[in-house]
């Protein structure tokens, strides 16, 4: 099935629905997918550390992972 075909598929099942949970469950679905942006769910600790990583990745302050494990094994 196309992806045009199941969206009517999909909008006529939902003009037939009486059922109300089904309409909050599908608004929960679209708000969710509107709004999901995983920087909106990290807490200020979180996302200070990405930033300070960035910071550090800017500044030339990285070791490449070889070197990295040489100094764990």
């Amino acid at each position: 099935m196309n992806i045009q075909a199941e969206k009517i598929h999909l909008a006529k099942l939902l003009l037939e629905t009486e059922n109300p949970k089904i309409l909050e469950s599908i608004k929960k679905i679209f708000k969710k997918d509107k709004t999901a942006d995983f920087w909106d769910d990290l807490n200020l600790e979180q996302k200070e550390e990405i930033d300070n990583a960035l910071l550090e990745i800017k500044n030339g302050q990285v070791t490449d992972y070889d070197s990295f494990m040489q100094n764990h094994r």
